[in-house]
């Protein structure tokens, strides 16, 4: 072939061209594949495209491009023969290659095309009629002495046909079989049916799914063959009945009939095996006078015996792998055997085809979800950055950077094919590429391929079309954390649109001031720490140290509680880790810092999209030697739903392990059965158990009824017989007041003298430390605070005024008040951060006496309250609260009891309801 100049630029193209003019009448990657040959032989090159199509890159690969009918759907604009054969007339198109699948296998296409005047680059009408039937296609088998399976010689429409079949004692025939459509390909209309009463559902399946995708719903049946391998032999002839082969692929690797990953040559066939395969490909379609490229396909069993399968009288998706081993350009050799050349006109002659020194391997990459049964995905994809390098190719279809993926089409994205010395290099090459290939914005299958790459048996070569079926483990998705276009999503929409109004995030701008972290020199203690005690000794010892301490033990809420009270616990991890060092020096005498569990798990995950176990983890590992504590919801965890028993064990067992020590175990309405599943949990964990007794109205008053001290010392009595190690005393809404505090703790120390007491408040109300002081007088061994930053209203009390009011007595909390100032100064400037999360709540309120709201409750309620429309109604709500509170028995009001008293409350004031209605 001569080259020659077109002008006196540069660009050139080959003399004689094949044609001058030649359509892909297809989409997607083999449409590019073949407008990329075409111009390469020097043919203008046209292209067809539906309205769904009017954007991919197969268009504008092409000279000229025409859209198909709009007035059909997005497959029947591709299958419209009149439309693309008046188009091939009118545009003055000499020959048309269909590429696969659509009209690759249509006699009529291919009869229409020769009928305009136009070539079809394909096989014969005879040929296509011969080999597109199965049933024909088998009884040329026959002819030609190629081993087939025991099968129906006639096709059955339905059930009852094929059972009739099967059970006439003249066939040879016994379960497994195996239904597969008369017409077709692709894995498409193939079904196993494994005994009798599994023959109308997977026939049905079968045929209906034939219909749809050829319009012929008729099957066949055959002995299936267990665990065999599916290889096929790639051929080309000219039609004169000189057949030559390109050696053999091996497409074992399959899910549900389709190809997965196709390898060539073969592997681990005797020499004398693949003769006869290669021998019986060649003399099958010589006989037929076969025309252009075909594809003689095999099932190969456990001892080396072949069966016919079916002849693919088309180009096939993984010709690409015989092209790499073999130097041969299929798709240029069908467009030069369709425009008249014989084999050895264009070179090709078996003696000239050198045995294969290479390897190849292709992996399809599809818009498919392993996670969820292969689910095709759709969307726009936002970033598409395919690999290079040695070995690697790609022939690429509609994937692109602001593509859209639809779901009328085949999900085939890209083919990247890796050539390689070995079967292990190719591998090897194939997963480097496909770690290096980024597609955002749709899901892929790119974790399964590479699942199967590395699988053992895989690499070693022998797999049966079984392979996957048997390795369920090759669906496990592969988790891509896709940092940097997350953040820039991020970013781009906090820039236009400001922050998601989702966050709660309605308040003042964030502070731009940057908190200065403290440095706080480590004094050297003599004594042993609660936690070391605790790691060594155990909860009993811990519990012991406690009530054997001298002073005030103080647990710092800041981590936890106080933000989610005042900052609707959006407080991030970074903020924590930025103050943890000096909070470790600082609060190394504490009882434990509370940073866990709770709404901090959820809000985690679905706000700050952080992990919370690495949250725990980090803290941990910055602050080792102070116990940390959590808030466990018994047998909810840290959920909102009843989970099963072993799921909140082994949870349990994982929060300990990571880091956790203290769990306060609590029970929304104080029912003991549902606190045994946490208390056991964690005590089979090694973790200690606080269980917590939720208060609620005010045992001061003689006629507040049900809630006075019997109430509360019977349920402390049920507790300890649990198995706790230590009692919180869970003052969700700051109703313990001083007088109360000293009557309650009072009684328990009385008939508890060695059971650790732990007391939480909110300080809504105002009276949090004096609360606290006189709980601490009364027998209380540790209580609840917050830095002064982040204390007050709906949060703990003040940690420094706790610190300071005890200084010099018998509570002394053992903390400098000078460093604890130092931690506050950090929290005064980060508390500015979060400024967009701020309640606009100004000071505490002494009506919580009355509506009995929990702190953790009260800023949360407030923004809902406004969501909901009933801004200028907060007063209306709190009154609508303590009336819902009524309706519901005077409940006690923690997670979630108090969400139902809440969103009652809302109901009454949004629908303008008494309490009598």
């Amino acid at each position: 072939t001569a080259h020659v100049f077109s002008s006196a630029a540069e660009e050139y193209r080959p003399e004689p061209r094949p044609f001058k003019k030649i359509m892909a009448a297809n989409r997607g990657e083999i449409a590019t594949r073949i407008l990329r040959a075409g111009t390469e032989l020097g043919c203008s090159t046209v292209g067809i495209y539906s309205h769904e199509d009017r954007f991919t890159q197969h268009r504008y690969k092409a000279d000229q491009a025409f859209q198909l009918s709009s007035n059909k759907s997005p497959v029947a604009a591709y299958l419209d023969i009149p439309t693309i054969v008046e188009l091939c007339v009118q545009n003055g198109v000499e020959a048309v290659h269909p590429g696969y699948g659509l009209l690759s296998e249509n006699a009529n296409f291919a009869k229409s095309l020769e009928d305009a005047g136009v070539k079809f680059v394909g096989p014969t009408v005879d040929n296509l009629n011969t080999f597109g039937d199965k049933t024909s296609a088998k009884e040329l088998a026959i002819k030609a002495n190629v081993p087939i399976i025991t099968g129906s010689d006639s096709t059955f429409s339905t059930p009852s046909e094929a059972k009739e079949w099967i059970e006439d004692p003249n066939n040879p025939i016994t379960y497994p079989v195996i239904v597969k459509a008369a017409m077709g390909g692709g894995g498409r209309g193939i079904r196993i049916v494994p005994t009798a009463d599994d023959l109308e559902s997977m026939f049905r399946l079968a045929s209906n799914e034939a219909l749809n995708a050829f319009g012929d719903g008729r099957c066949f049946v055959e002995k299936y063959v267990d665990q065999p391998r599916h290889i096929e032999v790639q051929c080309l002839g000219d039609g004169t009945g000189n057949v030559i082969h390109l050696f053999d692929r091996d497409c074992s690797v399959q899910r549900r009939h389709q190809k997965v990953i196709e390898t060539a040559p073969a592997t681990g066939l005797s020499r004398e095996t693949r003769e006869k395969i290669f021998q019986d490909s060649v003399r099958m379609l010589s006989m037929n006078k076969y025309r252009n490229a075909g594809t003689v396909e095999f099932l190969v069993d456990k001892d080396g015996n072949h069966y016919f399968m079916e002849v693919n009288p088309r180009v096939q998706v993984e010709h690409t792998i015989t092209e790499e081993i073999t130097g041969i350009d299929i798709v240029q050799s069908q467009i030069l055997i369709a425009s008249g050349k014989t084999l050895p006109e264009i070179g090709l002659t078996q003696d000239s085809i050198s045995e294969p020194t290479m390897y190849a391997m292709q992996c399809r990459v599809t818009t498919e979800n392993p996670a969820h049964d292969f689910r095709p995905d759709t969307g726009t994809i936002d970033v598409f950055r395919m690999p290079a390098g040695f070995g690697i190719r790609l022939d690429d279809g509609p994937g692109f950077p602001g593509a859209k993926i639809t779901p009328h089409y085949d999900s085939l994205l890209v083919k990247i094919t890796a050539k390689a010395r070995d079967r292990k290099d190719a591998a090897a090459k194939l997963i480097r590429a496909l770690r290096e290939f980024r597609v955002r914005g749709v899901q892929t299958n790119k974790s399964f391929l590479l699942n199967v790459l590395n699988h053992r048996d895989f690499l070693e070569g022998e797999v049966t079309t079984g392979f996957i079926a048997q390795n369920p483990d090759l669906l496990s998705p592969l988790k891509e954390k896709d940092r940097a276009q997350k953040l820039l999503q991020y970013i781009g929409e906090v820039l236009v649109n400001g922050t998601p109004k989702s966050l709660g995030a309605t308040g003042d701008p964030p502070s731009q001031v940057e908190p200065i972290v403290p440095q706080i020199d480590l004094q050297r203690e003599k004594k042993k720490s609660l936690k070391k005690i605790f790691d060594e000794e155990g909860p009993e010892a811990f519990a012991k140290a406690v009530r054997e301490h001298k002073g005030l033990l103080i647990t710092d809420t800041t981590w936890r509680d106080a933000h989610q009270s005042l900052l609707a616990t959006r407080l991030r991890t970074i903020d924590m880790l930025n103050i943890a060092e000096p909070t470790s020096v600082a609060l190394r005498n504490a009882y434990s810092l509370e940073c866990w569990g709770g709404a901090t798990f959820d809000v985690s995950m679905r706000f700050l999209n952080e992990c919370p176990w690495e949250r725990l983890m980090s803290l941990r590992e910055a602050v080792p030697d102070i116990p940390f504590q959590m808030l466990l919801r018994g047998a909810n965890a840290v959920g909102y739903t009843s989970y099963a028993d072993n799921v909140v064990f082994k949870f349990c067992q994982l929060a300990k392990d990571a880091g956790m020590d203290v769990f306060r175990v609590f029970d929304s309405l104080n029912y003991i059965e549902n606190m045994r599943l946490g208390i056991d949990a964690v005590g089979q964990a090694g973790g200690i158990v606080e269980g917590a007794v939720c208060y609620t109205g005010d045992v001061s008053d003689p006629e507040r009824g049900l809630y006075d001290l019997e109430y509360y010392l019977h349920f402390v009595r049920e507790l300890e017989a649990a198995g706790i190690h230590v009692l919180a005393i869970k003052d969700m809404a700051g109703l313990l007041k001083p007088n109360a505090a000293t009557m309650l703790v009072g009684a328990i120390r009385n008939e508890f003298p060695n059971l650790p007491i732990h007391v939480h408040t909110h300080d809504t109300a105002g009276t949090g430390v004096a609360s606290m002081l006189a709980a601490a007088h009364a027998g209380a061994d540790a209580v609840d605070s917050a830095t002064d930053a982040l204390s007050g209203t709906t949060a703990q009390p003040s940690l420094g005024a706790l610190v300071a009011s005890t200084k010099g007595t018998d509570l002394d909390t053992g903390l400098n008040l000078t460093e604890v100032s130092m931690l506050n100064e950090y929290w005064e400037e980060a508390r500015g951060l979060y400024a967009p999360f701020e309640s606009g709540q100004k000071s505490g309120s002494a009506d919580v006496y009355i509506h009995e709201m929990p702190g953790g409750q009260y800023t949360n309620l407030l923004y809902q309250s406004t969501q909901l429309g009933l801004t200028g109604q907060w007063s209306h709500v709190k009154t609508a609260y303590a009336a819902a509170n009524r309706l519901l028995g005077d409940i006690i009001k923690v997670t979630p009891s108090s969400k139902v008293t809440g969103d009652l409350a809302q109901f009454i004031v949004a629908n303008n309801l008494t309490e009598h209605e």
